[in-house]
């Protein structure tokens, strides 16, 4: 099967919220409970750096976008990674491919620092995070409740080597 990666478009929003909802309801993506309205996600995110995945019936299979970490001017180059695969095309090697046009993409918009919290659980992530240059810089324990249990994010980083050099 034929994939591309195109720009995200707002008429995507609801196949996004529905492939991100896929990932609140496998328990091993983020703490949030329920997908978001469009325009908070929207505002969320980053309007550059986010892609769709589409299969060659032009259905959206997946997604990325970045976030801010903060809105201090010195961390304007530090962004937080987000990909979601629908369940249907995950173990294809598709999240490689997305992390692989997420990071050029980040930094040719002036992107320095990549990171990601992700659940230890979540082993699938952790390694694709670290096979593209991510490595682990530490673990944030009992940092957040879920479903009645405390959980750890390990916490990630990839710093650009042609950004902010």
């Amino acid at each position: 099967m034929n994939y591309e990666i195109r720009p995200m478009r707002p008429e995507d929003g609801e196949k996004v919220l529905e492939i991100f909802q896929q990932g609140i309801n496998g328990g091993n993506a983020t703490f949030d409970k329920v997908a978001p309205t469009w325009e908070a996600w929207d505002t969320k995110h980053f309007n550059l750096c986010r892609f769709v995945l589409e299969d060659e019936n032009n259905e959206v299979v997946g997604w990325c976008a970045l976030q801010p970490i903060s809105n201090r001017d010195c961390f304007k180059g530090v962004a937080e990674v987000s990909i979601y695969l629908d369940g249907s095309v995950q173990g294809k090697g598709l999240g490689t491919v997305m992390m692989k046009k997420l990071i050029l993409d980040s930094e040719e918009n002036e992107f320095w620092t990549l990171q990601a919290g992700i659940f230890p659980e979540n082993f699938v992530s952790v390694k694709i995070h670290e096979k593209h240059g991510f490595r682990v810089v530490g673990i944030r324990e009992k940092i957040g409740e879920m479903n009645g249990k405390w959980r750890d994010i390990i916490l990630l980083e990839r710093r650009s080597r042609v950004v902010g050099i």
